[in-house]
């Protein structure tokens, strides 16, 4: 049985009615950038992730910039972020103009280690970034108590933990603001690309529209110079039709997470990911640790299981930031994970009989 990594073909055929006449509205209202689609699902998502302000831009990494850049990120600043995540974390915080400050990562959860946080801050410290990674919230008091010893505002990287939720608490709730993206492949998937920042702070979303639509809110008036960071009315569209999903695609998502554990939790070498207390994780991935990941995956890919190896390197050791001479040793946790995380299947309409044909393999390698 083949078994494919995410099945967005399989999402899009069970609510096809929906996409399709979306679709059919965009063109046939010329609505393709900003407009009442946009409009409608800034109010809509803002409403999903429990928030006052939803500010759509073109994408998730966009987004953590216009959130930098409205809190007036400068040079000679630093910004903390996590070893472990997609590089636009910490792309976006040198874009900004500040420079990055890594720190490793909780054994545990691969969430951002708040230890390792307190003992980064510096006089130059502004901000933290945290990741709420895969899908599982960061310590979010642990943080939230450090930023606000040292005065710090912190933007949450929501971008794989839509509907995620910390202590009965909704992720993207306890910072200045929190960046979202909708790339395809995210629990909520426009079909293309799209992203959000969201945040209570009026002023705050203001400013961050305003970056994100060259420097206005009204066409040809220009009070900052901003960026073009439209998010488009198809995906618009797209991303309302699917909203109304999301809650039953992320229960759906954490049943089928229930099966993996009880099957693959009896497995010699195989490590399942582990949900701290009081924290909901919602499995944008679901990661097993193995000490053989490279031979498993080839296993699991020869049987027609296709696997995903994320974040292969820790940020700190790319190319990108050889600048900083940062060694291994600095990140034992990042960098030890490196070599030994590996994606399994992970989508909502996953059934259990490709799950057991999963776990069977595992078993069996």
């Amino acid at each position: 049985m083949a078994v494919p990594y995410a099945d967005l073909q399989l999402q899009y055929q069970s609510i096809k009615g929906e996409i399709d006449a979306a679709i059919a509205g965009v063109i046939g209202d010329n609505a393709f950038i900003r407009g009442s689609y946009v409009d409608a699902f800034e109010r809509e998502f803002a409403a999903a992730a429990e928030v006052a302000h939803c500010v759509s831009c073109a994408n998730g990494t966009d987004a953590l910039y216009l959130a930098m850049r409205a809190l007036k990120v400068k040079p000679g600043d630093e910004v903390i972020t996590t070893a472990h995540s997609w590089i636009s974390t910490a792309a976006m915080i040198t874009h900004s103009g500040a420079t990055i400050v890594f720190c490793d990562t909780d054994e545990a959860t691969f969430t951002i280690d708040p230890a390792a946080i307190e003992a980064a801050i510096t006089p130059r410290t502004v901000g933290i970034i945290p990741v709420h990674l895969y899908g599982q919230p960061a310590d979010m008091d642990a943080i939230m108590a450090i930023a606000r010893k040292h005065k710090l505002w912190v933007i949450e990287d929501c971008a794989q933990a839509h509907l995620a939720r910390y202590k009965g608490r909704m992720v993207g709730t306890f910072g200045a603001a929190a960046t979202y993206s909708f790339y395809p492949g995210k629990n909520l998937g426009a079909m293309g690309d799209a992203g959000a920042v969201v945040t209570n702070d009026a002023a705050l979303a203001e400013q961050m529209a305003m970056l994100a639509r060259h420097g206005g809110l009204v066409k040809h008036q220009h009070h900052i110079e901003g960026i073009n960071s439209r998010l488009d009315g198809m995906q618009a569209a797209i991303l309302s039709a699917k909203l109304p999903h999301l809650a039953a695609w992320t229960e759906a998502r954490q049943a089928a997470a229930e099966v993996y554990d009880v099957g693959l939790n009896q497995i010699e070498d195989v490590v399942v990911p582990e949900v701290a207390p009081a924290r909901s994780h919602v499995y944008h991935l679901y990661t097993i640790r193995h000490p053989r990941r490279d031979a498993l995956a080839a296993h699991l890919n020869a049987n027609g299981v296709q696997t995903a190896i994320n974040y292969p390197t820790a940020l700190p050791l790319l190319p990108a930031y050889a600048r900083f001479e940062h060694r291994p040793e600095q990140f034992p946790n990042a960098h030890r994970d490196q070599g030994r995380i590996l994606s399994l299947p992970m989508f909502a309409e996953i059934t259990r009989q490709q799950q057991d044909e999963v776990i069977e393999l595992i078993r069996k390698f």
